[in-house]
């Protein structure tokens, strides 16, 4: 799993029951290099030569996966063949799911075929793109897996915390619901790169530092995503450092770390709001991604909550003996899985496709 930060790679080896429940191995993550990443924000817009950049970024990100891979054999100790499939995102490069009908499209760079011969793997990829031609988002699609992963008797959410939030809404006897929130690592990540050339801010420090501007945090939140219907889905095509720009008033020296803490508000009061609109009575909120390793985006996250739903309870995912850091690539194994089961796993009620379809691309080793 590459994720919208793009800080990186995450690998998960799982075994998977016939019930569809994971069980971890083990897991192993590589950080990408200051190049690949500066590639691949470059192919988050229009570029000079794109088609060039992104083959050859498909080739690399192929390579860095197959490393990733032979390095979590190593530490488990098997062997290739013992292997049934890999499940492979790839990188998001654009996502342009609400176009008019048929012209909406979702792009993941990697070289799937390159992985599967690398590898000597089967591999499963392109799990979106289905999805978008049923008529839906294309995501997110995780809540299919944390529905068959977290089930509680109480209505409770499932919040993943990577570039881009998203939720996953379980209740008893309803629909699962789920969206897009907007940002949550992906403009935290970007400001602190660019001001003090670090890849995140550990434990949320430098947002600690500073001071919240409301005008800023207002202007931010007009944003019209926060406000739409589900089903809904995002990614850096809206939220990007020009976006961030346009927030900011012209002319006005203000200190990079208050922008830093009214973007960690901005995810936080985004997320309680949407999840208030959607599941007033959430009992509990159960939190995974890279972002719960910053400890004041997390606080900040529960004191907006408990504003507006002051019995909910906060745990993360290490609850259910899952490492919150492993779960979307956990998830992308179990599509991988359901691709070879033959089950749809997308929600309807989630993406808005119109229908359940099985998602997926097989590469075969």
């Amino acid at each position: 799993m590459s994720g919208t930060s793009l800080d990186g790679v995450d690998c998960v080896l799982s075994t998977i029951q016939s019930d569809g429940k994971c069980a971890f191995i083990a897991h192993v993550s590589r950080d990408y290099t200051p190049e690949m990443r500066a590639k691949f924000l470059t192919l988050q817009q229009a570029s000079d030569n794109e088609l060039d950049l992104e083959a050859h970024c498909a080739n690399d990100l192929a390579i860095e996966y197959a490393l990733a891979v032979q390095q979590l054999l190593a530490q488990a100790g098997l062997a290739s063949e013992e292997i049934m499939a890999i499940g492979a995102h790839g990188q998001t490069i654009r996502h342009q799911p609400s176009k008019q009908r048929h012209l909406a499209y979702t792009l993941q760079s990697l070289n799937a075929a390159l992985l599967a011969e690398l590898t000597q793997i089967n591999v499963i990829s392109d799990f979106r793109s289905r999805d978008i031609a049923a008529g839906g988002q294309g995501a997110p699609l995780v809540p299919a897996f944390h529905a068959a992963q977290f089930k509680s008797d109480a209505p409770i959410a499932v919040l993943n915390l990577g570039g881009i939030g998203n939720l996953t809404l379980l209740q008893p006897n309803a629909p699962i619901l789920g969206f897009d929130t907007g940002p949550a690592n992906v403009l935290l990540n970007d400001w602190i790169a660019k001001h003090l050339q670090l890849p995140f801010d550990e434990n949320g420090s430098w947002a600690r530092s500073g001071k919240v501007i409301p005008d800023i945090l207002q202007s931010m939140m007009q944003e019209s995503f926060f406000y739409d219907p589900i089903p809904k889905s995002t990614g850096r095509d809206l939220f990007h450092m020009a976006w961030l720009t346009q927030q900011l008033p012209v002319g006005l020296a203000i200190k990079p770390e208050d922008i830093q803490a009214s973007l960690v508000e901005l995810s936080a009061t985004s997320i309680a709001l949407q999840l208030h609109n959607y599941l007033p009575n959430c009992a509990e909120l159960i939190t995974c991604g890279g972002g719960v390793r910053n400890q004041y985006l997390m606080e900040r996250i529960e004191a907006c909550c408990l504003e507006l739903m002051p019995t909910m309870m906060f745990a993360n995912t290490n609850k259910y003996q899952k490492d919150p850091q492993t779960v979307e690539a956990l998830a992308f194994a179990w599509f991988a899985w359901c691709f070879t089961e033959g089950l749809p796993a997308n929600l309807p009620s989630v993406t808005g496709a119109k229908a359940p379809r099985i998602l997926g691309a097989l590469y075969p080793k």
